[in-house]
């Protein structure tokens, strides 16, 4: 019992001395090079888009129920949190490396040795048996002290794949969120488009109607009339394309939700969004805590810092203590004869590894490379970001321009319609002009949609670019 103790002790001063050498270096985010504000902001403030929970981003009710519904039910999202479930087990598992490893056993062994062998003679002189009995009941632990940091580096390695799932869901709600909006606020243009090419057609059949009624009055010809038919024919073609893009558009809505396709319902007077006049971008170094892809990035760089460490401890020595007692006799009817019957042990051991085909050196070296990639990864992950507000930003702005010159261009061309048809009946314009001006002003609205549509896309796109959609 006392060399057991004096083992232990001997144990334990060895932890001491070498319990305060550590390997590998703690995290120490890496120098990035980003702006004071963004460009095309017209200043730098803390306040952001991002801090919006997307609840009262978008006041939309139809709108606000899709993304309820996907949230719920998106298959993405879906498997995006299975996967913090699966890192959390596997998290509770790391800290559990601390802890001994512990074993009950119960063992019964009869060992019939050869009578010619020496284990076989000993026997039949000592024993007076040809045969040998053993039976043993006890605990045995093990337990290795995390001297270098190894223990605790594979603990952070798994902290941190934990957290990277739980960004990672986040990352995937921010998309999911912005791509929903998108698909609805192309839903709301494609119903403007086919309200307009349906106004359109009405126009056109009046048209029709006005020319043939001037050929019978021998005003103007067969050919005008024709015309006529034709430019309706193109406007009623339109309808047919647009309905196509509805159904599709609604059946993409239904999958990002999680649903079988279908149509899907809204009011018609749904005005999408509405663009603040002042827009908040925040500070560019905020995006490497708001947006949820570059935290991603970022803990990709912290388990790769970690698991340098944890390479670089295993070229080192590992001490290792076990123990154990129990029951143990020849036999069995005096295996639980106690006290005679008790045993213990106690062992401590360091193991140096020595070589090993340079697998534990390549492993570090290697380690050391992946870590110089996090870092590149995350530094372009900032870079991108940054980029993705920027363009969102510019495309913000130029799209409420167009939109302004749009305006005055329909309402000029729908003017000019007036003024053609106006003409054509007075005989001061010809057939063609009419045609001409009708034409113009379908682009015209049609286009005037598509602008509209852009900038509500560009103002979503802005919204997840900043990191806000997770809330």
């Amino acid at each position: 019992m006392k060399q057991m103790i004096k083992i232990v002790l001997t144990s334990i001063v060895m932890l001491l001395v070498l319990v305060s050498c550590r390997t590998g270096k703690a995290y120490q985010q890496p120098q990035l090079d980003l702006p004071e504000q963004f460009e095309g902001s017209s200043f730098a403030d803390t306040s952001s888009l991002a801090d919006i929970e997307w609840r009262q981003f978008f006041t939309d009710t139809t709108l606000q129920g899709l993304i309820e519904r996907g949230i719920q039910y998106n298959q993405d999202l879906i498997i995006a949190i299975r996967r913090i479930e699966i890192a959390s087990k596997e998290l509770k598992q790391a800290r559990a490396l601390f802890f001994p490893s512990v074993d009950a056993q119960v063992v019964g062994q009869i060992t019939r040795p050869s009578d010619n062998s020496l284990n076989g003679i000993s026997i039949k002189n000592f024993l007076q048996k040809s045969h040998i009995e053993n039976y043993q009941a006890g605990l045995m632990a093990s337990w290795e002290p995390d001297i270098w940091g190894k223990i605790k580096g594979q603990k952070e390695v798994a902290l941190h794949r934990y957290l990277q799932t739980y960004e990672g869901a986040k990352a995937v709600q921010t998309a999911l969120v912005a791509d929903i909006a998108q698909g609805y606020l192309n839903l709301l243009m494609l119903d403007k488009q086919l309200e307009i090419a349906k106004r359109n057609l009405l126009l056109n059949d009046s048209f029709v109607i006005a020319t043939r009624l001037l050929m019978d009055a021998g005003l103007t010809n067969a050919l005008a009339v024709q015309q006529a038919e034709a430019q309706k024919q193109s406007t009623a073609l339109l309808i047919p394309q647009i309905e196509q893009s509805i159904r599709i558009q609604e059946n993409v809505l239904q999958l990002l939700t999680g649903q079988n396709p279908g149509r899907i319902n809204r009011n018609s007077q749904s005005a999408g969004l509405v663009i603040p006049d002042v827009i908040q971008t925040g500070l560019p170094a905020a995006l490497v805590s708001r947006r949820p892809d570059v935290r991603v990035s970022e803990l990709d760089l912290m388990i790769a810092n970690a698991e340098v460490g944890v390479a670089q401890a295993n070229m080192y020595p590992a001490l290792n203590i076990t123990a154990g007692g129990g029951l143990e006799s020849f036999k069995a009817s005096n295996w639980f004869n106690i006290p005679n019957s008790l045993f213990g042990l106690a062992a401590g051991a360091v193991a140096q590894p020595v070589f090993q085909k340079r697998a534990l050196r390549t492993k570090y070296e290697v380690a050391k490379l992946g870590r110089e990639q996090a870092v590149t990864r995350f530094r372009q992950s900032v870079l991108r970001a940054v980029t993705e507000v920027s363009n969102a930003l510019v495309q913000l702005e130029k799209s409420k321009e167009q939109e302004s010159i749009a305006k005055e261009q329909v309402n000029t061309l729908r003017s000019a319609v007036v003024n053609a048809q106006f003409l054509f009946r007075s005989d001061l314009a010809n057939y063609l002009e009419v045609i001409t001006a009708q034409t113009n002003t379908l682009q015209a609205e049609l286009n005037l949609a598509a602008i509209q549509r852009q900038e509500g896309a560009a103002l979503v796109e802005l919204y997840r670019a900043l990191g806000g959609g997770w809330k």
